[in-house]
């Protein structure tokens, strides 16, 4: 068997709440838009009408000390630093994010045309500081997934477990949706190589789309998890790739559209069809 053939679904993520922790599953139903139930909902910018973002860090990095989950009803629950849990279809939620974030915001459920997100430049976060007044350019969301998710670019987020051992961080830094379990002696960033392919995750078949170029959020706190500069810096000095027509970039993991629906579960084979 070769080491291709023995990759496999090793863990299963979704962010119901954009730059906010999610959960991990045991499975996910996946359409062209991506994965059910991930980053369906976003909060947005009353002042601005961007969508939040940790992206921005100075503005927006509380987003990651909550965490979100779907409960069997489908309703989405937000944990808050406190650890009161909040549904997040409350008249309260949106007054309660406002006083946590310390700007006023709104919550959506649905990608509105134009949608966009303030990009830090990574760098200068990382070497003048989180609240330092950093370049900024927009990024409009999801310009590569149909639907009304909140999802950066593509429809789902793919990264192999030996490029995080290999980078040393968590998988919940670099919030994909599904990490690939390899086997030893699997070289890191192999994921460079996928745009193109076409592969299968149970009856789901994918098509990589191109490298995932990394922001600052990897480098934040996540929840209980302190910075982590290495989580960008490490990938910056091994791993610098031509990433959707923006040059040379610091990148982990890769996109992938989706071209047959179906349910991707944990232990499914992930290979190259």
């Amino acid at each position: 068997m070769s080491v291709e053939q023995q990759m496999h679904v090793g863990s299963l993520h979704r962010y119901p709440v954009k730059s906010m922790l999610g959960e991990s599953v045991p499975l996910l139903d996946v359409g062209h838009g991506g994965a059910e139930g991930d980053r369906r909902l976003a909060l947005i910018d009353d002042e601005t009408g961007r969508v939040a973002s940790a992206k921005q860090a100075r503005l927006w990095r509380q987003l990651l000390t909550c965490s979100a989950r779907t409960d069997d009803d489908g309703r989405v629950w937000v944990r808050l630093p406190d650890g009161a849990d909040v549904p997040a279809d409350d008249a309260a939620f949106a007054p309660t994010m406002t006083t946590l974030l310390g700007r006023p915001v709104r919550l959506a459920t649905q990608r509105m045309p134009g949608a966009s997100v303030e990009r830090a430049d990574p760098e200068q976060v990382l070497d003048q500081g989180l609240d330092a007044e950093v370049d900024a350019p927009l990024l409009e969301l999801a310009e590569a997934t149909p639907g009304e998710s909140f999802v950066d670019l593509a429809p789902l987020h793919v990264i192999t477990a030996a490029t995080l051992a290999h980078i040393g961080t968590e998988a919940l830094r670099y919030r994909p949706n599904i990490v690939v379990a390899t086997p030893p002696g699997h070289p890191p960033y192999s994921e460079n190589d996928w745009e193109g392919e076409v592969f299968s995750a149970g009856p789901v078949r994918l098509k990589g789309m191109g490298p995932t170029p990394r922001c600052v959020i990897p480098t934040l706190a996540h929840g209980t998890l302190d910075r982590a500069a290495h989580a960008l810096r490490t990938p910056a000095a091994e791993n610098l790739v031509e990433s959707f027509g923006l040059g040379r970039l610091p990148c982990a993991g890769a996109y992938f559209e989706v071209i047959t629906e179906g349910r991707i579960c944990v232990g499914d084979r992930f290979a190259r069809v």
